[in-house]
């Protein structure tokens, strides 16, 4: 297992190297111009009242002179060293930005991603054993209408029901923390902050857990077709032995495979919500500077998310040894 692990780390780099690569052109094919964007103009407007030598200058500044190979190979260069350069929007470090917005990006994330496991196993397993009931039709039912409701809708009408105004003022809107939070003692910091996280991590929690419950129901459901499960319980094991010990440990391989991809594609997820909700995150940066063409900004977040999808597969990777330990890598790349 460790030569394994050890083979996949020197894979990341040439893996990582394509994405950043195939990420960097299609963002310089991409519409517009960060000099067009400081300079006031518009897409189809003409810029003759902008001398020819002020475009240039603003070009040479963000280092838009150079050949495209040129910026990559600056690029690349940066990535090594840990140097995402500055923001074309307003000049500070990239990596500072980075370093204020993936904390609270990261954090919704992770509690989202618990949440999701941990209640959508059980909802799945109390599915496959009420298979074809009223209650399994009903919860299909919910689960179903849970995945097909958009979160940005999700969102705006929590924000309607609990956020104030003419109905229930349970939950806040916006931001992190009360207004004075500084100043609280831990615990009470601490509780405010789940307050206010409460309805982000709902929207970034309900459609993933009601994927996951369904794909758990019916992996559970195929593994007690099974051949080794009607053994055991042809050795008189009790249904709870059977069920717990021996089926839903298998069944969890599929829902594993699925981690991989769910740490990213909430970090993506996140530019709806956190900015709906005003939070201070990774998703809402993303979002802010596509708006305003900021290359190096759009070029970090793009590279932190191929690199968190890459680490994404190698844990599922090390999860399937630990659920199921006949599987094995050894000898694979």
């Amino acid at each position: 297992m460790r030569t394994y692990i050890l083979k996949r780390l020197l894979l990341l780099l040439p893996t990582l190297f394509g994405i950043t690569l195939i990420t960097f052109f299609i963002i310089q094919l991409a519409p517009g111009s960060p000099v067009q964007g400081k300079l006031g103009l518009e897409e189809g407007v003409r810029a003759e009242e902008i001398t020819k030598e002020i475009m240039e200058q603003t070009k040479k500044l963000y280092g838009l002179d150079k050949p495209i190979h040129v910026r990559y190979g600056i690029w690349v260069k940066q990535i090594v060293t840990l140097d995402f350069g500055n923001s074309f929007k307003d000049h500070r470090p990239v990596i500072d930005k980075i370093a204020e917005r993936l904390p609270v990006t990261m954090t919704l994330s992770v509690i989202s991603i618990f949440l999701t496991y941990m209640i959508s196993i059980p909802i799945g397993i109390f599915a496959a054993v009420k298979r074809g009931t009223v209650t399994d039709r009903a919860m299909t039912f919910v689960l179903f209408v849970l995945y097909s409701v958009p979160s940005f809708w999700m969102a705006i009408v929590l924000i309607y029901f609990l956020g104030g105004g003419d109905h229930f003022d349970v939950f806040p809107i916006y931001g992190l923390h009360s207004q004075g939070a500084e100043s609280f003692p831990f615990f009470k910091r601490a509780l405010d902050f789940l307050w206010h996280i409460a309805l982000p991590v709902f929207c970034l929690t309900y459609a993933d857990l009601a994927a996951l419950s369904r794909f758990q129901r019916g992996s559970l459901l195929e593994v007690l077709r099974a051949d080794f499960v009607r053994t055991a319980i042809a050795k008189g094991l009790s249904g709870r032995v059977v069920l717990l010990k021996h089926a839903l440990r298998n069944s969890l391989i599929s829902i594993v495979t699925i981690l991989a991809s769910i740490l990213p594609a909430m970090i993506g997820g996140s530019v709806i919500i956190e900015s709906i909700f005003s939070i201070p995150g990774l998703g809402k940066l993303g979002f802010e500077s596509i708006l305003s063409r900021d290359y190096p900004v759009i070029m970090a977040i793009s590279t932190i998310s191929a690199f968190l999808t890459l680490i994404g597969i190698l844990v599922s990777d090390i999860i399937y040894v630990l659920i199921d330990p006949r599987i094995s890598f050894e000898g694979r790349v």
